[in-house]
């Protein structure tokens, strides 16, 4: 039995398979730009995970900076193009 199984019937939660976590890894896979339009197909699984996490942290960062840009712009704006802009985030 592997230690993945054991860990999910301790913890009581329900059991996901192998064809399970495979699936999750290739849907993953095909989130990715950098991996999905690499020429290989045979990626491990380690290493989209990775891949996920690095391009989830750059997301993040991406959201703060234009956040930080938008906040910036609206500071600067006269209150009637701001009214808009905010208009048009609100929407």
């Amino acid at each position: 039995m592997s230690s993945r199984r054991s860990r999910s019937r301790q913890s009581g939660g329900s059991r996901i398979t192998d064809d399970q976590i495979n699936d999750l890894v290739s849907k993953l896979q095909q989130l990715l730009p950098e991996i999905r339009h690499s020429q290989s197909d045979k990626v491990s699984a380690a290493k989209i995970l990775q891949e996920t996490c690095n391009y989830i942290k750059n997301l993040h960062r991406e959201v703060d900076d234009l956040s930080e840009r938008l906040s910036e712009l609206l500071a600067s704006s006269d209150t009637a193009q701001a009214a808009i802009i905010r208009n048009l985030l609100m929407q």
